[in-house]
């Protein structure tokens, strides 16, 4: 497996996913895109606009509108209607996945490089509970970057909970346990959503490694 194809190892078949590991500078933005990095710098700007390049891709597989993708409130994806998404970028990957809210009531990915966080990071966002877990985890895996793909892992809970909930979750307000497997589950500490007449209380995702970029991925399926 290349690092193309991590998205959609880590996602069911209900989910389309898109990823490149090169900004595509010809990609055209819709104008209410535009407004989000009219004054960014070249960087940002080439990562946003081929983050939705693979967003309107994703959606052309999907059979959904390839239509604009703007920002929304804390800087969200608005997808259009009937449609649940995701967008991730980091050095050297971008990528988008979709879905019909049928099907799949909320999803969210994360990618990151592959590699330690920065020294006191983890503090910040771990409990002393997880990062002993991560240290078992390190003894018995040491090819992984445990630090990181807990990071990138809650960032896919958050991606997952705020459409859900349109409200902000902290790292400290979510209990990550990975595996080894290749999944992760996610308890949350704070009241979940109500969705299709239940309250979510976890979350399972996936994740994988390849050429030195991990993605992290949960899809919250329609009851």
């Amino acid at each position: 497996m290349d690092a193309v194809g991590l998205l959609g190892a880590v996602l069911p078949a209900t989910v389309t996913a898109v990823a490149r590991l090169s900004d595509d500078d010809d990609a055209p933005l819709h104008p209410s895109e535009e407004a989000a990095v009219a004054r960014a710098v070249a960087s940002r700007r080439a990562e946003f606009t081929t983050g939705r390049w693979c967003a309107r891709e994703a959606l052309a597989a999907l059979g959904a509108p390839a239509e604009a993708i703007p920002v929304g409130e804390e800087r969200a994806p608005v997808w259009p209607a009937g449609v649940v998404g995701s967008i991730t970028h980091t050095r050297g990957f971008r990528g988008a996945a979709v879905a019909w809210r049928s099907t799949v009531r909320s999803v969210g990915i994360d990618a990151e490089v592959h590699d330690v966080l920065p020294d006191r990071v983890l503090d910040v966002v771990s409990s002393e509970t997880e990062r002993a877990l991560l240290e078992r985890l390190s003894s018995a895996r040491p090819d992984v970057a445990w630090d990181r793909l807990l990071f990138s892992a809650k960032e896919s809970v958050y991606k997952t909970w705020f459409p859900l909930t349109g409200r902000w979750l902290g790292f400290e307000d979510a209990e990550l346990v990975p595996s080894e497997d290749g999944t992760f589950t996610t308890r949350l500490l704070v009241e979940g959503p109500t969705v299709d007449g239940a309250v979510v209380e976890s979350f399972v995702g996936r994740w994988a490694v390849a050429d030195g970029i991990l993605v992290t991925a949960i899809a919250l399926p329609a009851r």
